[in-house]
């Protein structure tokens, strides 16, 4: 286990521009709180004795339109800190929901610094459903403990979105929910610690999961670095400030009620204009100063807040409030301190409607300035408003009470001098960093334990793998049994001339018996390495030497006598009496389609059993259940790290559905002609060339045109379809399949 005074922590959060200093927040959806919690957890976490090192990874940025420093690889935060920035898809700046189809990616890039910097993270955290499922899968390939931060929650966005009324298929087009729960669940899945911001997020928003277990969720308050936040004093609002402030309001000598939020419809402006706007005497009682980000042209901005401001300022038209709303076009981050400050200074409020709020950072640093707050009853602000006693919760839908709310918080001048003194204390007591990250490293302190492959990077097993230049994969299906003979001839030409630069390996479903013997019959290449029953196993050379650490890294959270006890209950399942079809980390069924559940229903069962595994089916006829960190596309990948094989340089060869997780990713990937109906949605995958020809003719056939006996290339036809101009992303994740083929593989 690594000493107390060294640990590496590694936090993943990949949408969003996040840098170090003068973080953009507001300036779209993706950029808000989220980005300056994570970049001050880091900062503050590195500054504790125990902790050695402290990486955040985020995707590279190299766009004309966004800061050169987003295109930076690495940033220093601190002595110990570090931004890396990760190449995962396009280079340009693009919203959270089209970055789907480029984590795998991500995972194989995070995989590769790994390799290069010579050192595994002890803890890898990850924050938001994107991040969690990267963080989830390199969690389960490296063999070090989880931690998850939702920050917000897809069905609690969802049920909110439904609640207003929204059409589900347009929900589903503009936030592809489904890859977001589904990324969520297996986050939860794999998680071995939760981290939330309030017990409401635990109890309402948490509780919707299949894979709830309260007994791994920690409400542990997001720490605030509030040295820029202070009370009013004399001199610290700048007379131009003021000036160019009041300058858009009639009557400036009313006290504001403050609103700083991303132009996020979730964030519930339009609500609280209303609110301002139908209240009889509000508008003659108070001013309304909106912060929404910066603005040159609306029709310049992305879709959501074009959307937003287009809202905003048509209600302000509407109800006549021009004298009495202030909105500016730009504002910059040292300007944030500055607003809250001279709301204070003229016993205003500060004003959060959201629909939904996991952190309430902004609460938090009002308090900081001595400014009262009312706030959504969502999230994280019942908790701050329950430790300070600092103001009111709202509904936010109720834009009548809402208004009632706000004019009756204006009405007590003793009142608001009380609450303004208990936010100052509050967040004193509750809300510091240090107390923050104290707190965090007694809760990770116990996950210390669960690290199963502390020396994955050391090889000790004699093997020829560390001399392969690239590597080929294939499966074996029983439609080749009569083999491509021209074809098997010219793959073992090509490995003979290339030995010992150029590996083969095989990837099946089968036992290692029955492999060898098909590759015996099809006189294919001799393996350099088998990985058989669905990744159960892992055998080098010709001698066959076990990798006996991937068994104990399988074994980690594997309970098959429960999963069997479990299944027992389900109708229209047989356990499969072929020996050959069970293993210890593989048990497989018959299943009656006419009278089984649908797999989906199977793995929310065992979810709420806490029995991870993840669930295939192949052809609507068998069904198989692994650990959650095995499978073929895993199995490589932890090849590729421990033997040091860059993900580009290998090529798999997929015609059946378990095949899917090798298929993302670096890795260079082949779907036969004669693939099976599963692998379909995975042909505009990016690095995924779709063969014209069927069996080992089609391996040949994209051997070509990747050029992988020469110098590698990726064809026109093999980058996949990416949505650069839509505002629609493309939801493909791999524990979202319906069904993966498992026999004959």
């Amino acid at each position: 286990m690594t000493e107390a005074s060294d640990l590496y922590f590694v936090h993943i959060s990949i949408h969003g521009l996040i840098r170090g200093k003068n973080l953009e927040l507001g300036r779209d959806a993706d950029t808000g709180g989220q980005c300056k919690y994570v970049v001050e957890l880091v900062e503050a976490l590195s500054k504790m004795p125990q902790v050695g090192q402290v990486d955040l990874l985020t995707r590279r940025i190299i766009d004309p339109k966004v800061s050169a420093d987003y295109g930076e690889p690495v940033e220093q935060l601190s002595k110990n800190a570090h931004i890396r920035r990760i190449e995962a898809g396009p280079r340009r700046y693009i919203r959270k929901e089209a970055l789907w189809r480029y984590l795998d990616v991500f995972v194989d890039q995070a995989l590769a610094l790994f390799r290069q910097n010579r050192r595994l993270p002890d803890i890898i955290h990850a924050h938001y459903a994107d991040a969690g499922y990267v963080g989830s899968r390199l969690a389960s390939l490296l063999g070090c403990p989880f931690i998850f931060t939702g920050h917000s929650l897809g069905r609690t966005k969802r049920e909110q979105l439904l609640a207003q009324r929204s059409d589900p298929a347009l929900i589903e087009r503009r936030y592809n929910l489904n890859a977001r729960i589904e990324a969520e669940e297996l986050s939860l899945d794999t998680a071995a610690l939760v981290c939330t911001s309030s017990q409401q997020e635990v109890e309402q928003q948490y509780s919707l999961y299949e894979r709830y277990a309260p007994a791994r969720l920690r409400v542990i308050p997001p720490g605030v670095d509030v040295s820029r936040f202070s009370p009013p004093i004399p001199g610290s609002i700048p007379d131009d400030f003021c000036q160019a402030l009041e300058s858009r309001l009639r009557y400036p000598e009313r006290p504001p009620l403050l609103a700083i939020a991303r132009a996020d419809e979730k964030k519930n402006l339009a609500t609280l204009v209303r609110a301002f706007g139908q209240h009889p005497n509000l508008r003659h009682r108070a001013n309304l100063i909106l912060i929404a980000g910066n603005r040159d042209r609306i029709a310049d901005l992305d879709p959501g807040a074009r959307r937003v401001w287009t809202e905003l300022l048509q209600l302000i038209d509407d109800y006549e409030l021009h004298s009495c709303v202030a909105a500016p076009k730009r504002h910059s981050s040292d300007e944030i301190p500055l607003y809250y400050r001279y709301a204070a200074s003229r016993k205003g409020l500060f004003v959060n409607p959201a629909l939904t709020e996991p952190f309430g950072l902004t609460l938090i640093e009002a308090a900081a300035s001595g400014l009262p707050v009312v706030a959504t009853h969502d999230g994280g602000p019942r908790d701050i408003i329950g430790n300070c006693d600092n103001g009111l919760l709202i509904d936010p839908l109720n834009a009548d009470a809402m208004g009632e709310a706000l004019f009756d918080a204006l009405s007590d001048p003793t009142r608001w001098e009380k609450w303004s003194a208990n936010g100052l204390a509050g967040v004193d007591r509750h809300y510091t960093w240090k107390g923050h990250v104290l707190r965090y490293l007694e809760e990770s302190a116990e996950l210390l334990s669960e690290i199963t492959q502390p020396h994955l990077i050391t090889e000790k097993i004699r093997s020829s793998l560390p001399l392969k230049d690239r590597m080929l994969f294939t499966g074996l299906d029983d439609k080749i049994h009569s083999g491509d003979p021209a074809a098997i001839e010219r793959l073992a030409d090509m490995f003979g001339t290339h030995a010992p630069t150029y590996g083969f390996g095989i990837a099946s479903g089968r036992s290692l018996s029955a492999a060898r013997e098909l590759v015996g019959e099809l006189r294919l290449p001799d393996p350099d390495v088998y990985i058989t029953q669905l990744g159960a196993e892992i055998h080098y050379g010709k001698r066959l030497v076990k990798d006996l650490a991937w068994e104990t890294h399988l074994a980690h959270n594997w309970n098959p006598n429960e999963i069997r006890q479990t299944l027992e209950e389900i109708p229209g399942l047989t356990l499969q009496e072929e020996p050959d079809h069970q293993h210890r980390f593989k048990i497989s069924y018959h299943l009656d389609s006419k009278v089984a559940p649908r797999r989906r229903e199977i793995q929310r069962l065992l979810r709420k059993r806490d029995l991870p595994a993840k669930v295939i089916l192949s052809q609507s006829r068998w069904l198989d259940l692994i650990p959650v960190r095995s499978g073929k596309g895993h199995a490589i990948r932890y090849l590729a790290m421990r033997w040091g094989l860059p993900a580009d340089r290998i090529l798999y060869y997929a015609r059946r559905g378990s095949d899917y997780e090798a298929l993302s990713g670096q890795f260079l990937a082949v779907i036969g002609s004669d693939h099976s109906i599963e692998l379909t949605p995975s042909t505009n995958l990016p690095r995924v060339y779709l063969a014209k020809k069927p069996s080992f003719s089609g391996l040949l056939e994209g051997i070509d045109a990747y050029h992988f006996d020469d110098v590698i290339q990726v064809p026109p036809s093999a980058r996949g379809v990416t949505p650069e101009s839509s505002d629609v992303g493309e939801a493909v994740l791999a524990p979202d399949l319906s069904a993966h083929p498992s026999h004959g593989e």
